[in-house]
Parts: C-alpha cells; sequence; structure tokens
C-alpha cells in the first residue's frame, strides 16, 4: 500500500493511504495538545514528522531503542509501549493498532490513545531539558534508563497517560515487591507519572513542568525529588506509595 503525507500547522504524517482519516484525528490531537503545553514549557517544537506505523514490527525495526526499553519494562506496562521518539520525529502505531494492542478494561483503550502525545511530550521535555534525550546514542540510552522515572514520568504525566494505567498498576503491585522511590527503570513508565501527579497534588502542575525542565542532579535521583517537594524523601515515598495504592484501586 502507498504511503502519503498529511500536515497540520506543526506536524507531518507520513502513513498508509488507507490511514489518512486516523492520521488528520491525530495530528488535530496533537495540534490541540502543543498549544496546551505552551504554557507550561517556553519551548514546543514544531516541523515534528510523525510516522504512523501499521504493525509493531515494523516500529520496532524503525526504532530499535523501542524493544530495549520495553523489555526492561515490567510486564504490566509493555503494552503501552505504542509508539518511540527521535530528534525531530513521533513514531507510533496506527489508532486501529493502538486499540487492538489494548486489554479488555476501557481504561487501557484510552492510555493507548494518548501514545502519540506521549511521544510528543518526550520531545518537549527534551527540547526544555538537555540532559535528557532525544537524541539517542549508547550514552544517552544508559542515562535515560538511570533517569526513566522522570523521562517516563513526565511524558506519562503531561500526556495525561497517568490518569488511566490503573489497572496496569494494580498488576504490577500484584506481580513484584513494592515499588520504590523514585522508581526503577523496570516501573518508571507505570509509576513515574505518579511522582508528577502526586507533585501537582501538593504544589501544582507549574512544579511538574519545572521538575522536567531541571538539570540532573549529581547528588542523584533522591536529592532531586527532596528539592522538588520541599521535604525529606522518607516522607514523599509515604505519600507516593498512597497515591500509587490510590491509582490501583480505580482499576
Amino acid at each position: 500500500m502507498a504511503w502519503v503525507e498529511t500536515q497540520s500547522a506543526s506536524f507531518t504524517a507520513r502513513h498508509e493511504s488507507a490511514a489518512g482519516d486516523r492520521a488528520r484525528a491525530m495530528l488535530d490531537a496533537l495540534e490541540r495538545f502543543r498549544a496546551g503545553l505552551e504554557r507550561a514549557f517556553p519551548d514546543t517544537p514544531g516541523e515534528v514528522a510523525v510516522v504512523i506505523h501499521p504493525q509493531y514490527a515494523q516500529l520496532a525495526m524503525a526504532q530499535p531503542v523501542l524493544p530495549l526499553a520495553q523489555l526492561v519494562a515490567a510486564p504490566a506496562s509493555r503494552r503501552y509501549f505504542g509508539g518511540w521518539f527521535a530528534s525531530g520525529e513521533v513514531h507510533v502505531l496506527d489508532p486501529e493498532v493502538l486499540r487492538d494492542r489494548a486489554s479488555a478494561v476501557p481504561d487501557s483503550r484510552e492510555a493507548l490513545r494518548l501514545a502519540p502525545a506521549h511521544e510528543y511530550a518526550h520531545l518537549v521535555i527534551g527540547r526544555n531539558n538537555v540532559d535528557l534525550p532525544p537524541p539517542f546514542t549508547l550514552r544517552s540510552f544508559r542515562d535515560y534508563l538511570r533517569w526513566a522515572w522522570l523521562c517516563e514520568g513526565a511524558a506519562t504525566y503531561f500526556s495525561g497517560q497517568h490518569r488511566h494505567l490503573g489497572p496496569a498498576v494494580a498488576r504490577r503491585l500484584r506481580e513484584g515487591a513494592p515499588p520504590k522511590l523514585p522508581p526503577s527503570a523496570r516501573d518508571a513508565a507505570l509509576l513515574g507519572g505518579a511522582v508528577f501527579g502526586l507533585l501537582e497534588r501538593i504544589a501544582g502542575r507549574e512544579a511538574c513542568a519545572d521538575l522536567a525542565r531541571a538539570p540532573l542532579d549529581g547528588a542523584g535521583a533522591q536529592s532531586m525529588i527532596e528539592r522538588a517537594f520541599g521535604r525529606p524523601i522518607a516522607g514523599v515515598a509515604t505519600s507516593w506509595r498512597a497515591y500509587v495504592d490510590e491509582l490501583a484501586a480505580t482499576s
């Protein structure tokens, strides 16, 4: 099937010709999302290519970092890796494929519907924080794993996905040891957003944008979290675990 382009003010989608209506709807949603992010970030990149893949295998071939990140992640989160990002590019699965990846619970479908916003959020966060990818190199991927709670947490929070991950969070809590703060690379995709969700509850959305833009702390993630929350890590961890339990209870 032939590939064609669909354009909007800030994005150019490349997709199979049969996916034209879905591509236009995706770009419209991304334009609205970009406009919303302008209130939180000084630089929201335009002229972004959005490549819509009809199969996961094709997406993985185009973005070979994706299967590596997915392999590291907890099993409960792997279905939600519906795309990836590179400099100036967002790669996502066709919306019909995203829908088919969802589990039987309604929130799963909604979380996957937000995959394009999640990947564009990565571009915005990387543009506003020089310490975070893109681009990806061997070194930056290692740093991504170390700071996955921040990279994935910010993208999950700003895309709105964190509000729809309750069933997956509940599964994660059943399947493994109790999570720790900051979430490991294994837990970042599911539980990193809870760091930002809790921070919004305590200090507001602007504090979440400040954390996403903050230079990475040489003293480590705990120091960064303490500074963002303005309290010792032990107290933040207790509140965060209660927030994670609250998310799981929505499943």
